[in-house]
């Protein structure tokens, strides 16, 4: 686990654009009006933690899914008269991309680059969520197999790191049907030309008749809530902070890591089933925030959260 900065970042909703966060709040109706706040509240993490391995045999909850220390992310409980309709940030477990066994999730053995970034980068995107929009949010968010039968129960699923995933012929199949069933897929975190070609091996694996094509920056999934006037690119915070003084942004040893990309994959009816987000690292946008305030202030507030809030909405409402 990296070391954190004590205190958290402000988030402020000033950042934003009045128009935007309208849209945030008009697009899905909320069962219950939220109080309108001026920032999002701080909190302390820890001073020092340890993070727990992830068990068996947890005791009967009504979060049976809450498994792991939230290191300070502000908690919450959905709202009792409907609390499974909540949206809930899904990450995709897969077997390929590495040795080991992740620290943080289930595993039945494989790679472990599915967890990157895991669990804080999904608990802080899931907070703000809750805090920013009228969505009303699941608090610990699901890690799920391809092959889970739970998979279906979900609209949105996030997968991360897949710059040489390699899936099973029951993975691939099962995704298939999940996208063009209506589902949605996001995918993060890999950069350059090396990662590009194992990924697209991948994903041809699951879709060998469809190409994946870039968006153009007039899409909607760039304006839907937040109107990004570029296709956003996003550092982790250690080659954020190493490029700072060059204006580096992006994983310089990698040929072809230089500029932001955001592909999609559609279906027949031209209805976007999958976003790529390649050369750049939004969920490192979400995690690392109360770690620098620079960072925070360049990179999670104008662009980790505002992509990623649009992304879900698009999702959401096509």
């Amino acid at each position: 686990m990296n070391a954190r900065l004590p205190k958290r970042q402000s988030l402020r909703l000033s950042a934003f654009p009045a128009a935007a966060l309208a849209a945030a709040s008009g697009l899905l109706l909320a069962q219950v009006e939220k109080p309108k706040i001026e920032t999002i509240q701080e909190f302390e993490y820890p001073a020092e933690f340890d993070p727990p391995e992830i068990t068996q045999g947890f005791a009967p909850s009504p979060r049976p899914h809450a498994h792991f220390d939230r290191h300070g992310v502000p908690d919450w409980d959905p709202p009792a008269h409907m609390p499974e309709d909540v949206f809930t940030f899904v990450r995709v477990i897969y077997d390929s991309g590495g040795g080991g066994y992740g620290q943080w999730g289930r595993r039945r053995g494989g790679g472990d680059k599915w967890r990157t970034d895991y669990p804080d980068s999904d608990l802080n995107f899931s907070y703000r969520l809750q805090e920013l929009t009228s969505l009303e949010v699941d608090p610990d968010g699901r890690t799920l197999e391809l092959t889970d039968p739970e998979l279906f129960d979900y609209p949105f699923l996030y997968l991360i790191e897949p710059g040489n995933i390699s899936l099973s012929q029951l993975e691939a199949e099962t995704l298939r049907k999940y996208l063009l069933n209506g589902g949605f897929l996001m995918v993060d975190d890999f950069w350059g030309t090396d990662e590009w070609d194992g990924f697209y091996r991948g994903i041809k694996q699951v879709f060998p008749d469809r190409e994946p094509q870039e968006l153009p920056l007039d899409h909607e999934i760039f304006h839907c809530v937040f109107d990004l006037t570029e296709k956003v690119q996003v550092p982790s915070i250690d080659w954020a902070l190493a490029g700072r003084a060059q204006g580096i942004t992006y994983e310089a040893y990698k040929p072809g890591a230089e500029t932001a990309q955001y592909k999609g994959i559609f279906d027949d009816k031209g209805r976007l089933m999958c976003i790529i987000c390649f050369n750049t690292d939004l969920g490192d946008g979400w995690e690392r925030e109360g770690e620098n305030h620079w960072y925070f202030k360049e990179f999670s507030e104008k662009k980790a959260y505002p992509m990623g809030i649009n992304i879900v909405f698009y999702a959401l409402t096509h």
